[in-house]
This record gives C-alpha cells, sequence and structure tokens, in this order.
C-alpha cells in the first residue's frame, strides 16, 4: 500500500505522522519505507538522525537519474533500490530527501517527469507499506506523490485558517485524481494537536464530521514527547512505547488498516 501524507500547509505534523506511522507498521512487522520529498529533510532526520550530505544516495539521485535517461536515450527506469537506508529500526527503511531536489524542480517540470515516481514505485518489491512524506506547497514533487499514491491521508491541526485551506486542499486532490490517478482515495483526515477540553477544537472537528468530510476517528493530543522524539531521532513507539500518544498513534495505525 502507498499513502501519500499531504497538506499544503507547514507545522501540520506531516512529517511526524508520516514517520510515527510507518514505525508502528514495522514493528507490528511489515517491511515500511518511508520516501522523504520534502527538501527540508524532516522525516530523514527523524529516522536517520542525521541530514544525508551524499546526494547519489537520496531520493534527488533517482530523479537526476530520471533526466539523464532522457538525456542520452536510455528507456531503461532507474530502480530506487539503491538510494533505500536501512534505519536503526527493524524493518524500517528511508529514501531520504537533499536539498539538490531544489534546483531539480523546474527541470523536471519542463522535462514532464511527473510520472517517474509512480512509475519506479510501481517496479519496486519487498515493501509491505509505503509511507510519501511531502513538502507543505503544491509542487512537483508532492503532485508526484499524489499521482504515485494509492491513499492520501490529510492532516489538519484545529485552526480556523487550516479548516479554510481544507476544501482547496480536497479539491486539488479530487483533480489529481481526476487528471492522472483514478485510484487515489483520500483516506481520511487526521485531527493533530487535538485538545478535546478545549472548545474551538471540538467545534471545528464537529463541523468537519457534520459536513461529511472523512474525519478519522483516532485523534492526536498535543505532548512535548513528540518534540523529544525529534531530538532522540526515534519514533515514539521507540522513543516511549507506553505513553497515551503512542496508543494514539497506534489507535490512528489500526484504524487505516482496517
Amino acid at each position: 500500500m502507498r499513502r501519500v501524507i499531504f497538506n499544503q500547509k507547514g507545522g501540520v505534523g506531516k512529517s511526524t505522522i508520516t514517520c510515527n506511522l510507518a514505525a508502528i507498521s514495522a514493528v507490528e512487522g511489515k517491511r515500511t519505507l518511508v520516501i522523504d520529498l520534502d527538501v527540508q529533510g524532516n522525516s530523514s532526520q527523524y529516522l536517520l538522525g542525521q541530514k544525508v550530505t551524499d546526494s547519489d544516495k537520496t531520493i534527488a539521485h533517482f530523479f537526476k537519474d530520471c533526466l539523464s535517461l532522457s538525456l542520452f536515450g536510455n528507456s531503461s527506469p532507474f530502480s530506487l533500490d539503491s538510494v533505500i537506508h536501512e534505519t536503526p529500526f527493524p524493518n524500517l527503511f528511508v529514501i531520504p530527501s537533499h536539498p539538490e531536489l531544489d534546483p531539480l524542480q523546474g527541470r523536471l517540470e519542463s522535462r514532464m517527469k511527473i510520472f517517474k515516481l509512480k512509475e519506479a514505485l510501481e517496479k519496486l518489491e519487498g515493501f509491505d507499506q509505503i509511507y510519501m512524506d511531502t513538502p507543505p506547497i503544491l509542487n512537483f514533487y508532492s503532485q508526484s506523490a499524489l499521482i504515485a499514491a494509492e491513499k492520501c491521508l490529510i492532516p489538519f491541526d484545529c485552526d480556523t485558517f487550516a479548516r479554510e485551506a481544507l476544501y482547496s486542499l480536497m479539491q486539488v486532490v479530487s483533480e489529481v485524481k481526476a487528471d492522472h490517478n483514478q485510484g487515489l482515495e483520500i483516506e481520511g483526515i487526521i485531527v493533530n494537536q487535538y485538545q478535546k477540553q478545549a472548545n474551538l477544537p471540538r467545534q471545528l472537528v464537529e463541523e468537519l464530521i457534520a459536513e461529511g468530510l472523512p474525519v478519522l476517528a483516532s485523534m492526536i493530543s498535543p505532548s512535548v514527547k513528540v518534540r523529544e522524539s525529534h531530538s532522540e531521532s526515534k519514533p515514539l513507539v521507540h522513543y516511549v512505547p507506553h505513553h497515551k500518544l503512542t496508543d494514539e498513534y497506534r489507535a490512528l495505525h489500526n484504524e487505516i488498516h482496517l
């Protein structure tokens, strides 16, 4: 199963959600891959403990290779296997991001390489679950992920502005589905930073549900443990396996894998 975690708003927890769901999947015995398409590389650092500086072993190398294939007329697809890194956690792997993604974007767009990630993932073997972390903007890389994915998860951080942006975001997903990826489904809206005792978050979530939007029942509370786990480069299931927040992520993971 290929999932993309997508939102055009920054700071909604895309990388945290991506890595923690993937880590739980791996703990449960599923061979799991995270693909970091955000030039900031937060998922890469969360899982590897450092930025990857060698661009020949990142997702940037894959996209550079796509350009080289066109230049030399070679039609053989580049395998993603050579840029997959093992993490310190069993069954969990990552294709890291790299700053070189930024200058590559214009060339990839002009040469219409938007389907290359999908083609490569369809040929990739040996993984039960694939999670794609995306930049907080609709650009070449987030569109590539939406085209390559089967399911889309949308983080929502209980903010009035986030609610207003949610409708245009879902419209974007619908357009990608109609134009490029008919199998794409919005799997659900993940309510993040949810304070159930506060009036505004509760009201916003109730309104989304009343409007028929696919809000997932499992919601994620705010906690300092998230920042601590980032600092330690350990997903919550490894950092605090018995914490309430970890249990919330387990519930979310179980809900989307029913």
